[in-house]
């Protein structure tokens, strides 16, 4: 197969093009969700059991630390059969409907214009606009399965895989620009669009379900009845008067002090 050379303008013309617009549709993406995102409640409900059970769990991890009476008082205002938090509690289950609430069907609208209308539109205009071009080889050699990934737009059968077509340089960098983003804007960034797909709230909102705290307390009760406590400091202060003293004795320090 005969080498092919590429003219070094495509680097000027099509290569720093589309990265360039790729970029700065991020920036702008960017911006665009923080002036149309809304403001999400806050449950009290809800942050009032994950208290609850972060106390719990520390309370199994760390209650070596504290002497036994106190561990016993805390378990028994957790655990306890009659009066226990966890078996009294008892938490109605929540469903997000997404159909049925405003604010989510909103967000669902909001997440669609940010997310999928630039990237068709970009897409179909780097299409049109730089059509047929072939930009870049990566530098090792691929099986004709990579073709249809890399050569997007040339259909060439005698084009060898490695080499990269202009439309599939435009999705490379969609999906290769998070360190830039990330750099630029920070890690809590709205400009990458390849995340910004996984976290779509047309799919997660209408597939996520509100956490059944019933059945984690029932599993952080399980965990806490379980734990068996072990001071870790008992007969501390025995030990430390056992330690043999290590004071400077009134000679030394002279001399230190001359």
């Amino acid at each position: 197969m005969a080498e092919i050379l590429l003219d070094p303008d495509i680097r000027i013309w099509v290569i720093l093009p589309i990265v360039l617009i790729t970029f700065f549709v991020g920036i702008i993406r960017h911006h665009v969700v923080l002036l149309l995102q809304s403001e999400k409640k806050v449950d009290p409900e809800q942050v009032t059991d994950g208290q609850v059970l972060i106390k719990s769990r520390l309370l199994r991890e760390n209650g070596s630390h504290v002497p036994k009476e106190a561990f016993l008082s805390r378990k028994h205002y957790f655990n306890h059969s009659q009066t226990g938090f966890f078996k009294t509690t008892k938490r109605k289950p929540r469903v997000a409907n997404p159909m049925g609430d405003p604010t989510m069907m909103m967000d669902m609208m909001k997440g669609n214009l940010t997310n999928i209308l630039p990237m068709i539109v970009i897409g179909s205009w780097i299409n049109w606009t730089f059509s047929g071009f072939v930009t870049t080889k990566v530098p090792f050699p691929l099986t004709l399965r990579f073709k249809p990934m890399l050569q997007r737009g040339v259909e060439l059968t005698t084009l060898d895989a490695s080499w990269v077509s202009s439309m599939s340089w435009y999705f490379l960098n969609v999906f290769g620009l998070r360190s830039m983003y990330a750099l630029v804007l920070g890690a809590d960034n709205s400009a990458d669009q390849s995340r910004a797909m996984m976290q779509d709230p047309m799919v997660s909102g209408a597939m996520a379900m509100a956490p059944d705290s019933n059945k984690a307390f029932k599993a952080e009760w399980e965990a806490l009845q379980i734990v068996d406590h072990h001071w870790t400091l008992e007969n501390v202060e025995e030990q430390l008067l056992a330690q043999p003293a290590r004071l400077p004795t009134l000679a030394h320090a002279k001399d230190k002090n001359v």
